[in-house]
């Protein structure tokens, strides 16, 4: 089980809200890229029902989708941005993802004073102090649940994308 160390540190440190980021839909062939940001705050409690966030890629798709509601209802928002495949073409995957982080900002009710994100680049052009951190869905608890809920996003999505080409067999690589 990942700890909120981390993040109880950094509210502690003064940040009366922290936002935590991370994007599904990087590599595959197809489809979005669908990033999702989660706010924590001082007010957070791990319930016993999130204990088991971690790394979306290391979670059964049954549990990812068990765990997405709990999200959802105990943090304190939840933003999803979503870029599709012809944004991807036009401006390229890294900016894409970029891109879908900067929407997923935008669409919370509260903005964060603070961004922890999966990976090695800060968000370009955003006025937020940020912090990336590599493998930071694997280490940072709020980062694994906001991959959590942005891979079931994209994993809803490819299934609906399923029923309009079911050729392709969407329902069942996703894309990958």
């Amino acid at each position: 089980m990942l700890n909120i160390e981390y993040e109880l540190s950094l509210l502690d440190s003064g940040y009366a809200c922290l936002g935590a980021i991370d994007e599904a839909g990087r590599g595959p062939l197809a489809g979005p890229v669908v990033a999702a940001c989660v706010v924590i705050d001082s007010d957070f409690k791990l319930v016993k029902e999130l204990e088991d966030v971690k790394d979306s890629k290391k979670l059964s798709e049954k549990k990812r989708e068990a765990l997405f509601d709990f999200i959802n209802s105990e943090f304190s928002g939840v933003g999803i941005g979503i870029c599709g495949h012809q944004t991807v073409d036009r401006i390229n995957i890294l900016q894409a993802s970029f891109l879908a982080m900067k929407k997923a900002i935008g669409a919370l009710k509260r903005k964060p004073e603070m961004i922890i994100l999966d990976g090695k680049f800060p968000i370009p052009n955003l006025s937020l102090k940020q912090e990336p951190i590599i493998k930071g869905d694997a280490r940072i608890f709020s980062i694994a649940a906001a991959s959590i809920i942005a891979k079931v996003t994209r994993d809803r999505l490819m299934r609906k994308y399923h029923t309009q080409h079911p050729l392709y067999g969407f329902d069942q690589h996703k894309g990958y």
